[in-house]
């Protein structure tokens, strides 16, 4: 490194100009840290901040207690006004309904495959009509299913055992 090279880098890191870089250089034979240090003891530097090193353990606080961090939660919770939790509910609730659909199969073909928002709406409007369309399709082999990123098991399980009854019901009335 020359000499030009070594004045441009003393100045940068030590804030100072061109012709104390270059009589620091000077003073201290080329030598950067020497140099520094002549900066230093003319006041024209400011020493490096003192730093202790250990090598005794300190225990860190970045983990929490699991208690602390549930009742931080719970009082975060409690803070939000009832509109703001209505708010989220009705959130997550559309959210299930658009990632989940209903299927409706007849004898292992798919008729009908709809989100679950789509067959809310159908529910609310035609409520009536669409639970007697339900039973009756129940016995003309037809199965329900619901399908989504939820786990759903419970409710594919209850569907199930309304086709099952469904059957059973079926098979009887064939016997008489």
């Amino acid at each position: 490194m020359d000499e030009f090279e070594k004045v441009e880098r003393l100045r940068q890191r030590a804030n100072v100009t061109y012709e104390e870089a270059r009589e620091a250089l000077k003073e201290s034979d080329g030598d950067l840290l020497d140099a520094m240090v002549y900066l230093e003891k003319q006041g024209k530097v400011d020493a490096p901040k003192e730093s202790t090193h250990s090598t005794e353990y300190e225990k860190q606080s970045q983990y929490k207690d699991v208690k602390e961090t549930v009742s931080g939660q719970e009082k975060k919770e409690e803070k939000r006004s009832f509109g703001q939790k209505f708010k989220h509910f009705i959130q997550i609730v559309c959210k299930k309904l658009q990632e989940n659909s209903l299927h409706i199969e007849h004898k292992d073909v798919e008729v009908v495959s709809l989100p679950l928002w789509a067959v809310l709406l159908v529910l609310l409007f035609t409520w009536h009509v669409v639970w007697i369309l339900i039973l009756v399709s129940l016995f003309f082999d037809c199965h329900y299913h619901l399908e989504g990123k939820d786990n759903m098991d419970s409710a594919n399980d209850v569907m199930e055992k309304a086709s099952a009854a469904a059957e059973h019901v079926k098979d009887e009335f064939e016997k008489l």
